[in-house]
């Protein structure tokens, strides 16, 4: 039993290996198989894209299955099995009517009028053209409208509808004109429409110009077109060596093609005909049929070719539906298979069930036990945890205490600084006085007023004012001074009460009051004390003395 499974899934895991899971793998195998036939390669990129087809159709992928349609038609237009290209050009046109976007049918269309431009089934090239261009101006597409429009005028030369080519002429030059790679079949379409105008000499005018852009083997068709169409000019002016010139300058180029050699022949026939030459007329005509001969076997040939790529393309699908419907089956045996192993699994559960379901019981019993040990430790924490928050309340409370006693300092501090102030203004405005006095000759000359003013010069001594304030900074300030001397030995009396006076925050306006000395002054023993206290020039020095 177990062998079999093994070899039913590998079989299937093989089988899914083969076949796209995903778009992005549908899609990739259609670029492959557009990739074989930009190689010429026409039956492997059938074969890739016809499978690329059954995938996007079982699985209902619409873009896809388009793809590989229109690109299967394509192969069978390189193959010239037109009638074949047709068919799958027209379903690829269904999807995208139904299912996709406008893009898509403009695409689709398109590719369906040059099969018929191919087909010399001109009407009908022109009428699914027009359609692609309609759709081009409907989605202001330029360079769409600008290629429709120049494959209508090609059309409508060919037809000899000149003024619809003219109208398409001028629309394809419009929106083609930034675009290099249509230059050459806008002005050899251009040049066509002026012949069939009959006007020859500008139409020989632009040729002219253009013959030298087109010697590279890449533009053989166009240069095949060039001289024909020099050919056609020099014919309608009756210029009939010159016409003949021009014919022969591609009968013998290797780059034209078979069927383009056969225009040849016609075309030189028909010259010598028109210009006397009968014996060359016939030569040609004799050169005509062995091209027309040549032509039909490759033809054949192709056709045979054709009927045995979709012979080998019918078996390839009859192949791909057996593979199909044997995967199928195989998938079937592995679901029945899957249905007993599942059964198996769900006995062997119910049993497996049960007997964790007795030890379940125990192990219930065991929890109850567990509980019962935990609530008791669950106690013991909770006990803990008021312990931790009486604690935390204490240390909030001493935190409280700390903060009242700073605010305490701070308030003093604030009324220390206030009574300094005020004490050194008033003696400020006392010494002014007592100098206005000294300066009076009447006060100068009366000995008893000018003792009394020398006796409240020295009671207005600065020193003293220092003395009292030091001894009520110390009460406030406890043990500020002496880790100030302890840590800079170096500080003055007068560099000890100047960081007094910054610790307390005062202003360096109102320090230099204090000092009777100027602000800019007040800021240059500022700088000094930091340099003599060696402290960084960027540190706040309130900063610093605040962390005493």
């Amino acid at each position: 039993m177990s062998k079999k499974i093994v070899y039913i899934v590998f079989l299937v895991i093989c089988t899914n290996c083969l076949i796209a899971q995903t778009k992005e793998e549908c899609y990739k195998m259609i670029v492959d198989g557009v990739e074989e036939m930009n190689r010429k390669n026409h039956v492997k990129s059938l074969e890739i894209l016809t499978e690329a087809k059954t995938i996007a159709q079982e699985n209902e992928w619409h873009k896809e299955n388009f793809l590989a349609l229109n690109n299967i038609g394509l192969n069978y237009y390189l193959m010239l099995d037109y009638g074949e290209a047709l068919n799958n050009l027209y379903n690829a046109y269904l999807i995208a009517l139904k299912e996709l976007d406008r893009d898509s049918e403009m695409i689709a269309l398109n590719n369906i009028a040059i099969n018929y431009l191919k087909d010399d089934r001109l009407n009908k090239a022109k009428a699914y053209f027009e359609d692609a261009y309609n759709i081009a101006v409907e989605l202001q597409d330029s360079l769409k409208v600008g290629i429709y429009s120049l494959n209508l005028a090609s059309v409508s030369n060919e037809l000899n509808e000149i003024d619809d080519a003219d109208f398409f002429l001028t629309t394809a030059f419009e929106h083609l004109k930034k675009d290099s790679t249509y230059c050459n079949k806008k002005i050899l379409t251009k040049v066509d429409n002026l012949i069939l105008r009959k006007q020859y000499d500008k139409a020989l005018s632009i040729l002219n110009e253009q013959l030298p852009e087109l010697d590279s083997v890449q533009i053989a068709e166009d240069r095949f077109q060039a001289f024909f169409l020099l050919t056609k000019i020099y014919q309608g002016k009756n210029q009939w060596t010159k016409a003949i010139n021009s014919i022969k300058k591609i009968a013998g180029d290797s780059a034209v093609t078979l069927e383009n050699r056969k225009d040849v022949y016609i075309q030189l026939a028909d010259l010598y005909s028109q210009s006397g030459n009968l014996k060359s007329a016939l030569a040609y005509k004799d050169s005509l049929i062995w091209s027309k001969d040549s032509l039909n076997k490759i033809k054949n040939g192709k056709l045979f070719e054709n009927s045995r790529i979709k012979f080998e393309l019918e078996n390839y699908q009859k192949e791909l539906s057996k593979s199909h419907e044997q995967l199928r089956k195989e998938k079937q045996k592995l679901y029945k298979v899957l249905g007993i192993i599942v059964l198996i699994l769900l006995i062997s559960f119910w049993t497996i069930r049960n007997y964790f379901f007795r030890i379940k019981k125990d192990r219930i019993i065991a929890q109850n036990n567990h509980k019962i040990a935990a609530l008791e430790f669950e106690k013991e924490k909770n006990k803990k945890l008021i312990l931790e928050k009486q604690l935390n309340e204490q240390n909030a409370l001493i935190l409280l205490e700390k903060e009242r006693f700073k605010n305490e300092i701070e308030k003093k501090n604030r009324e220390l600084t206030t009574k300094a102030l005020s004490v050194s203004t008033r003696n400020d405005l006392i010494e002014d006085i007592l100098k206005t006095l000294t300066d009076s000759k009447d006060v100068a000359q009366n000995e008893f007023l000018r003792r009394r003013i020398m006796e409240l010069k020295k009671h207005l001594n600065k020193q003293s004012q220092w003395d009292d304030f030091f001894k009520h900074f110390e009460e406030v300030n406890q043990g500020f001074i002496e880790n100030l001397k302890e840590k800079h030995p170096n500080l003055t009396a007068k560099d000890i009460r100047f960081l007094s006076y910054l610790y307390m925050n005062l202003s360096t306006k109102e320090i230099a009051s204090l000092f009777n000395i100027t602000v800019e002054a007040c800021r240059k023993r500022k700088e000094r004390i930091i340099k003599k206290m060696n402290i960084d020039e960027t540190t706040s020095l309130f900063n610093y003395l605040s962390s005493f």
